[in-house]
């Protein structure tokens, strides 16, 4: 009976939940996933910069022969900051207050338009 009694007592004490090895194992393969998981991810941000920058840079191409087309007399070759300001024919910018902000990240060299910090 005093058996049955301390049994009784022992299982009653077993409290359910995790034991230190099982968080130690559950972080471990946390922190594995994200070593695994974080530098895709900037890979990822880094790869969508620069098609972000290399479609902007085909807009300001366009937009460059597009004035030179409407200005043969004054052709852009070497200078950005004439398209910003400049007007087309029908009186409307040829940039988007947007696009003039990111002009700083372009050159133009002999009437194409380059990335800055682009590699060649």
């Amino acid at each position: 009976m005093k058996k049955n009694l301390i049994d009784l007592l022992k299982k009653n004490r077993k409290q359910k939940g995790f034991t230190l090895i099982e968080m130690v194992i559950v972080i471990a393969i946390v922190v594995m996933l994200l070593v695994i998981i974080a530098p895709n991810l900037v890979q990822q941000k880094q790869r969508a910069q620069t098609k972000t920058d290399e479609a902007f840079r085909t807009t300001l191409q366009t937009q460059v022969e597009l004035y030179n087309d409407e200005h043969p007399s004054k052709k852009l070759t070497s200078s950005l900051e004439d398209l910003a300001t400049a007007k087309d024919s029908q009186g409307d910018s040829y940039l988007s207050e947007d696009q003039k902000k990111k002009l700083s990240k372009y050159r133009l060299e002999n009437g194409k338009v380059v990335l800055i910090n682009e590699k060649k």
